[in-house]
C-alpha cells in the first residue's frame, strides 16, 4: 500500500498499486494507466491524421511498431542507467508493470521505428511526426499518473501548499509532486501543439515545437526530482531536455533564415 496525502488540500489517500488479480497474476494500475495513455494518444493522432488525409491504417501500423519499440527502448534506457541494480536482479528487467520506463528512451524508440516506417513507405516524415507527437504528449499527460499510483517520480522536500506527503515505513516526507508538474506542463503543451498543428505553415512545426516545450519543462522539473538517472554527475534527462529544446530552436532559426532569403 502507498499512503499519499496533500495536507494543504485536505486530501489523504491509501492506494494499492495492484488494481486486481487474474488468478495468481497481479494487474497493476501502472500498466492500466499506460495502456489508457496509449489509447487516448491514438485517438488524438487519428483525429489529426483524418484532418490531413492520412489513412487510419497508416497510424495503426505505426502504433503496432511504435508502442513495442517505445516500451522496449524506454525500459532498456532505464535499466542501462540503473545497471548495477539490474545486474544483481536480472529477473526484474522485464517487470515494466512495476514502473521504470524512461520516457526519453520511449520517445527515441518510437522515433526510430516511425522513421524506418516512413522511409519504407515513402511517407513525409515531418508530417507523420507532427501527427504522432500529439499522441505522445497525450500519453505523457496520462502516464505520469502511473508514477503517482506507485508513489514515485517525486521531488525534493517543500512546504508549498500543494506539497505531497508520502508515508513510508513510518517516515513522512513532504515533497514536490513533480509527476503532477509534468502532467500539467504537458497538458498546456497539448493545447499549444494542437493550435500550432492546425495553423502550421509547414510540416515539422508541431514536432519541433514539442521538442522545445517538453525539453524546457523537463529540464526545469528534472532539477527538482530525487530519483533522476545520472550520467556521471549529470542528470541525463535534464541534459537531454536542454539538448532537444536547442534542437527545436535551431530548426526554427534555420527555417526562418531560409524563408528570409
Amino acid at each position: 500500500m502507498n499512503y499519499i496525502a496533500f495536507p494543504g488540500l485536505n486530501i489523504a489517500l491509501t492506494i494499492n498499486p495492484v488494481a486486481f488479480n487474474i488468478g495468481d497474476k497481479e494487474v497493476y494500475w501502472y500498466g492500466i494507466i499506460i495502456a489508457l495513455g496509449v489509447f487516448m494518444g491514438t485517438l488524438i493522432s487519428l483525429n489529426a491524421a483524418k484532418k490531413e488525409d492520412i489513412k487510419t491504417d497508416t497510424i495503426l501500423d505505426l502504433l503496432i511498431f511504435g508502442v513495442p519499440s517505445a516500451l522496449i527502448c524506454g525500459r532498456l534506457y532505464y535499466c542501462i542507467f540503473k545497471l548495477p541494480y539490474y545486474i544483481e536482479h536480472p529477473e526484474e528487467i522485464i517487470a515494466v508493470w512495476k514502473g521504470g520506463i524512461a520516457i526519453y528512451g520511449g520517445i527515441i524508440g518510437a522515433i526510430i521505428s516511425t522513421g524506418i516506417y516512413c522511409k519504407i513507405k515513402k511517407l513525409n516524415w515531418k508530417q507523420i511526426f507532427d501527427i504522432g507527437i500529439l499522441g505522445v504528449i497525450t500519453g505523457q499527460i496520462i502516464g505520469r499518473w502511473g508514477n503517482f499510483i506507485n508513489a514515485e517520480a517525486y521531488g525534493t522536500e517543500t512546504t508549498m501548499p500543494w506539497r505531497m506527503e508520502i508515508i513510508n515505513s513510518g517516515a513522512v516526507s513532504a515533497v514536490h509532486p513533480t509527476f503532477l508538474y509534468e502532467s500539467l506542463w504537458n497538458l498546456i503543451g497539448l493545447f499549444i501543439l494542437l493550435k500550432i498543428n492546425k495553423h502550421k505553415k509547414r510540416n515539422g512545426d508541431t514536432f519541433f515545437s514539442y521538442l522545445i516545450w517538453y525539453g524546457i519543462g523537463r529540464a526545469l522539473i528534472e532539477g527538482l526530482r530525487t530519483d533522476s538517472l545520472y550520467l556521471g554527475p549529470l542528470r541525463i534527462s535534464q541534459v537531454l531536455g536542454i539538448v532537444t529544446a536547442l534542437l527545436g530552436i535551431i530548426y526554427f532559426l534555420i527555417i526562418t533564415k531560409k524563408e528570409a532569403l
